[in-house]
């Protein structure tokens, strides 16, 4: 937590400039996006307190979304519990929506008063945000004189950055020239897609937007890049480390003289001293790092392990892994023999089976399985295969659905609910008043615009049902169906709350009664609003309380990370993976489509306009292929699983 920050301090993945080699950009990896994001305030603070000293002000630029967010929490921090001022700071931020009202909930004007402006001491008059209600015909005088007044503060001492999936920064989209200032430009898909949750559908998204220019950033006297998560790893590595291109705007920022990515581990990871350091330096060898470096060279060859040569191993760097451990045949042999224990049909163990070499304990049969769910179809979604094979194997299968899900359901769902209902009891006046109710408010609902209470809770079981009905389809008892409603999810929006000691204890409470000898939770922390995120720190701050008040059942009990709708676990990751057959796979697919809400087209797709049993069934299924091409036996599909061992 932030109390526990003392100073700066980025971490990363090797010290030796030959091991950053490929690196065109000063890049700094922290080992979490609150270490990261409280470097950056650090550094923030200490100019403004610098130039308070000088009597001089700061001028920053700054951006929105939800990359800076954590950030702006640590300056409003310093502000209040160490009298940080910001009286002395002139601000610029970088874009807006066009066109857009400043007290829209998308607005950046609205976002940056409640993320930053409405708690610190900073001067309205000091504030410079896009105007998004302009005529059209006034748009380029404004733009123009945006331009005048950064120049008449005296430029931007430090300009703050997040980086879109194409590589934009600001609404710099692809094919911004490096020369570009203040203008309006129209947004591209990609980008439009990425904001279509926030808007509750791609249709609601504006087309265009006023933004600073490449030209203008790269004016800045320092530019500070941030970016947290695997989704940004591939783009953070073309950055980085690839050629300067119109068709990637963060590339420009390579020619900048003084630019830092600041980035966390995560977001580090398809850089070349994280993916592959062999390439880059000598390495330290150990168990994992030869599995990930035996397993990228069968990959990189299109080569069973099994048949990579020592020749192999010296031409992709790893000369010296040969000299230390003897032979590639002994390599191949022991890193063939790890990813062949993965494999198991028993995810809840096999019984009288000699369990040495199996990832899963045979005993006690049957097992009492928990199933965290974060929102109600991401069991089924996600690990429905080994769901089936746990109850179809009798073991006692509960699952905990985290969230109520509410808002990723159309209005026209609740409407086709709700008619039912009053048809299905005619003359129920009550019933009738409030489709009339409901009727009359998703009439008149503006894009955005937070549900009623009571359109929320009819959401919630409409999702709730689909919920139970993928349950008895799979065999779970409904008795075993637990819908926690997690306090920290029920906003009615797309920003949800930080979770309280109310999740916590809730969760707790759970797993007490349930008394797991496993659990399956969502390590898929790449889910576009970080709901995922957010549910597994409450079960890990569960689990951490079982442990220090010494809950017996815990002391036997493995927890199992799945990945969710957006990605997949590396092979080299995978400590279990069970095999899905043709028969399973359609069974898993017709418990997804149980979620009818979700069928056809989801609010909430991410950037993948696949429905989430496509998703599913392609992950599953090039799980299965990458295994049998390394060498392993062919299955139709997989799915694998990561074990967490927390301090029981």
């Amino acid at each position: 937590m932030a109390e526990t920050l003392t100073k700066p301090s980025p971490m990363t993945y090797a010290i030796d400039e030959e091991s950053r080699k490929f690196e065109k950009i000063n890049t700094l990896i922290h080992e979490s996006s609150e270490e990261a994001s409280f470097f950056v305030a650090t550094e923030i603070a200490e100019l403004i307190k610098q130039r308070q000293k000088q009597g001089k002000h700061v001028v920053l630029g700054l951006a929105t979304g939800s990359t800076p967010t954590k950030m702006y929490e640590f300056l409003v921090k310093f502000h209040q519990e160490e009298g940080l001022s910001f009286k002395n700071v002139i601000t610029f931020n970088l874009d807006e929506y066009f066109p857009m009202e400043p007290d829209s909930i998308h607005s950046y004007v609205r976002f940056m008063n409640e993320h930053l402006f409405d708690h610190i001491d900073i001067k309205k008059s000091n504030i410079n945000i896009p105007d998004g209600t302009l005529d059209r015909e006034d748009v380029r005088e404004f733009c123009l004189d945006y331009e005048r007044k950064i120049e008449a503060a005296g430029g931007i001492d430090i300009q703050v950055l997040g980086i879109g999936r194409t590589g934009h920064i600001g609404f710099n989209e692809p094919g911004s020239s490096i020369n570009s200032k203040t203008r309006i430009v129209r947004l591209d898909r990609v980008t439009r897609l990425d904001a279509a949750s926030d808007f509750f559908g791609l249709e609601n998204v504006p087309i265009k937007a006023l933004t600073m220019g490449v030209g203008s950033i790269m004016a800045a006297k320092r530019i500070i890049l941030m970016a947290w998560g695997e989704g940004k790893a591939g783009i953070v590595n073309q950055a980085v480390e690839g050629a300067i291109r119109e068709s990637v705007p963060a590339t420009f920022l390579q020619n900048h003289p003084n630019c830092d990515f600041i980035i966390d581990n995560a977001a580090a990871s398809a850089l070349t001293r994280a993916k592959t350091p062999w390439l880059v330096t000598e390495c330290n060898w150990n168990d994992n790092l030869i599995k990930r470096a035996t397993i990228w060279l069968s990959e990189k060859l299109n080569k069973a392990i099994l048949k990579l040569t020592n020749e192999d191993y010296n031409e992709y760097g790893m000369g010296n892994l040969i000299a230390e451990i003897g032979s590639a045949e002994h390599i191949n042999l022991r890193v063939f023999n790890q990813l062949q224990r993965t494999i198991t049909g028993w995810p809840g163990g096999k019984p009288n089976a000699d369990d040495s070499q199996r990832p899963e304990r045979n005993e006690p049969y049957p097992k009492t399985s928990l199933i965290f769910s974060p929102h109600p179809d991401d069991d089924v979604i996600s690990m429905g295969g080994t769901l089936l094979r746990l109850v179809d194997q009798g073991h006692d299968v509960h699952v905990a659905y985290q969230t109520s899900g509410n808002i990723a359901v159309f209005d026209d769902e609740v409407i086709r609910f709700l008619d039912f209902a009053s048809d299905a009891a005619k003359g129920n006046s009550e019933l009738s008043e409030q489709v009339i109710k409901v009727r009359s408010f998703l009439k008149e609902k503006k894009p955005g615009q937070v549900d009623s209470p009571e359109i929320q809770r009819f959401k919630g079981l409409i999702r709730k049902g689909e919920a139970l009905a993928a349950c008895r389809y799979c065999r779970v008892d409904e008795d075993n169906a637990h819908f926690q409603n997690l306090p920290f999810y029920e906003t009615g929006t797309v920003k949800k709350k930080p979770f309280s000691e109310a999740d916590v204890q809730l969760t707790y409470d759970l797993l007490n009664k349930v008394k797991p000898h496993q659990i399956f939770a969502a390590g898929d922390l790449s889910d576009p609003h970080g709901t995922h995120r957010v549910c597994l720190d409450i079960i890990y701050a569960a689990l951490d309380k079982c442990v220090e008040e010494g809950v017996k059942w815990i002391d036997d009990c493995y927890v199992w990370l799945y990945r969710g709708a957006w990605q997949e676990w590396d092979i080299a990751d995978m400590e279990m993976t069970v095999p899905i057959g043709p028969m399973d796979m359609e069974r898993k697919k017709n418990a997804i489509f149980k979620h009818q809400s979700q069928k056809d087209a989801a609010m909430f797709p991410g950037n993948d306009e696949r429905e989430f049993w496509q998703r599913a069934e392609q992950r599953n299924t090039e799980t299965a292929r990458k295994y049998n091409a390394l060498g392993m036996a062919e299955y139709e599909a997989m799915e694998g699983f990561v074990r967490y061992k927390f301090n029981a």
